[in-house]
């Protein structure tokens, strides 16, 4: 791990801004807490500090407001150099829930990681990532780091069971971009994916956290009932 880490205060202090929508000061987390968080979740596949370099992924300095897949010298799935291409940047909100879920904000990403559920842990985890990109308190025009809550769906609309049938009637938008034999050809396949996974995805685009203007649109029109019909139609097609 040498060389990994730069001596600087992981105070919690160092990591407060004000919140637009509170008018007081919000803590990402516990940035000491999340050293510990990295070296078990991140360590094997990325580094961040001095002298960190692109190991399985890329390095992880300055990574808030940068846009995704933006190192020249790396190489990315196709799936994150599409998303940087319509857009995603790593601010607070993309970054809680690209570790959360990868696969949910990222679909076809090659990143194996399964997700790291527990909020507090996350937050830590970005509270130590933030050390090593520019801070608000250093630099005025850093990006804010009061959290917003990324997509946070009820117990009641995941618990949604979507019709079939509708799914299939619903989908005839879909497929005029999407195929259904699942082929991932410079569009990402949809086929087989969880149902949970399509609906937070879905959820995703009309929060305009994933940030393509088309699927904001489509999404914007569906209902819970047909985005829960769609998730189970395409999830049916895989079996």
């Amino acid at each position: 791990m040498k060389g990994l880490f730069l001596s600087v205060s992981l105070s919690v202090g160092a990591v407060l801004a004000p919140s637009a929508s509170l008018g007081q000061a919000v803590a990402i987390g516990d940035a000491e807490a999340g050293a510990e968080v990295y070296r078990r979740e991140c360590a094997s596949c990325h580094q961040v500090g001095e002298g960190a370099t692109h190991r399985i992924g890329p390095h992880l300095n300055h990574i808030f407001d940068r846009g995704a897949a933006s190192h020249e010298d790396f190489r990315y799935s196709g799936a994150l150099e599409r998303q940087g291409r319509d857009g995603l940047t790593w601010d607070l909100r993309r970054l809680h829930a690209y570790i959360e879920n990868p696969r949910a904000l990222v679909s076809g990403t090659r990143m194996s990681y399964r997700g790291l559920k527990d909020e507090e842990r996350r937050s830590d985890l970005v509270a130590y990532l933030r050390v090593f990109s520019d801070q608000p308190q250093n630099i005025p025009e850093a990006a804010p780091t009061a959290i917003r809550p990324e997509v946070d769906l009820s117990p009641e609309i995941l618990a949604i069971v979507g019709d079939v049938e509708y799914g299939e009637y619903l989908s005839q938008e879909c497929s005029t971009c999407h195929q259904r034999s699942g082929a991932n050809e410079g569009i990402p396949g949809i086929v087989g994916w969880p149902e949970e996974d399509f609906v937070v995805a879905m959820h995703a685009y009309k929060e305009k956290l994933r940030p393509h203007a088309v699927m904001q649109s489509v999404s914007a029109r569906l209902g819970e009932e047909e985005i829960a019909s769609l998730a189970a139609y395409f999830a049916a097609l895989d079996e």
